[in-house]
């Protein structure tokens, strides 16, 4: 197995294909330190260069693991992890000010025991503050050496090009890459935010390729879905609800097509996401061994334009099987009271 790599955008930076992401070290996916540095371990050796995690998975339990997992051997690893998110109660412990994101960092570089990170992304857009707020905050930690490059996450295609002007309009650093959720069962953002990120150059790392482990091969007709993210979120795979039913039979159909062309269910799922050029990388997030082996057998992967053709024919481009699970949608779609006067 040979890993694939691509530059990050217009960084320079090359990256591998495939990206580990780390939300289920910790409590979240209940995966151990012990197992969490094995997972490292074996992706490093087949070539995977990105680590990425996050200030809220677990509570800070991820970026601490992960820490462990990387001391002695920083320098081979493009680190990545995220702010935003609520990380107390408290009402200034979230969001894109720069008075939490200064402190966000510094609590994210002390629980990985580095004195940078190579990406830091904003985990979410948010509407209450400003571009220019966060793009000089940011830019400042930049300058102060304690992050090499910044970008977005879930952020919608009109917040990405508002971000782009306010860079260019303050004389700010601007976003180089951005992080949405994709898979061909959610291909709403090839409407808008591909083609947006192309525009604009930025690096797209996505997350959710297997569209959580329904691309796996674990969840199929006639066998009860017994996955860990069916036991916490069981509402997303009721069969009883129509767009589960939608989902679980465009699987069947997804699972005839890769059986023909001598792939696996996950092979063709992360073939498709990387074979988009607007996308650099896909982030896989195993919860044990097995499931990391799984995933990266799709490493050189290359899906045929006759097997694009048959995935296109069972989720059209740009559709998404599952809208209302979207994590970018604005604001006024989800408050009626910002629709209304």
């Amino acid at each position: 197995m040979t890993m694939q790599y691509r530059a990050l955008g217009r960084t320079g930076v090359q990256v591998s294909t495939l990206a580990l992401g780390a939300m289920n070290f910790g409590a979240i996916g209940r995966t151990t330190q012990d197992e969490a540095t094995a997972i490292i371990d074996a992706a490093l050796e087949a070539g995977v260069n990105v680590i990425d995690t996050a200030d809220w998975y677990s509570g800070g339990e991820s970026e601490e693991i992960v820490g462990k997992a990387i001391a002695g051997r920083r320098d081979d690893i493009v680190l990545a992890t995220k702010a935003t998110m609520p990380m107390s109660e408290a009402p200034n412990h979230q969001g894109g000010s720069r008075r939490w994101i200064v402190r966000a960092l510094d609590d994210s570089l002390r629980r990985l025991g580095v004195d940078h990170v190579d990406l830091y992304q904003m985990h979410r857009w948010d509407p209450t503050t400003s571009d220019e707020e966060t793009l000089s905050a940011l830019t400042d930690l930049q300058r102060a050496g304690k992050i090499r490059y910044f970008g977005s996450s879930t952020f919608p295609a009109y917040r990405i090009v508002q971000a782009q002007w306010a860079a260019r309009e303050h004389h700010l650093s601007r976003y180089v890459t951005e992080q949405p959720s994709y898979s061909i069962l959610q291909r709403g953002i090839e409407a808008d935010v591909l083609p947006v990120a192309q525009e604009y150059g930025l690096g797209v790392l996505v997350w959710s390729p297997l569209a959580s482990g329904w691309l796996s091969g674990a969840i199929r007709a006639g066998r009860a879905a017994d996955t860990h993210r069916s036991s916490v979120l069981p509402e997303r795979f009721d069969p009883a609800l129509p767009y589960n039913r939608a989902r679980l039979e465009a699987v069947e159909r997804l699972a005839g097509v890769a059986d023909a062309a001598g792939l696996t269910l996950i092979q063709l799922a992360l073939g498709f996401v990387t074979a988009h050029p607007g996308v650099t990388g896909a982030l896989i997030g195993p919860r044990m061994m097995e499931h990391l082996k799984a995933q990266l057998d799709a490493a050189r992967t290359v899906l045929s334009q006759d097997v694009l053709d048959a995935i296109d024919e069972i989720v059209a481009p740009g559709t998404d099987l599952a809208a209302h699970e979207k994590f970018d949608a604005p604001p006024a779609l989800l408050d009626p009271s910002l629709r209304r006067r």
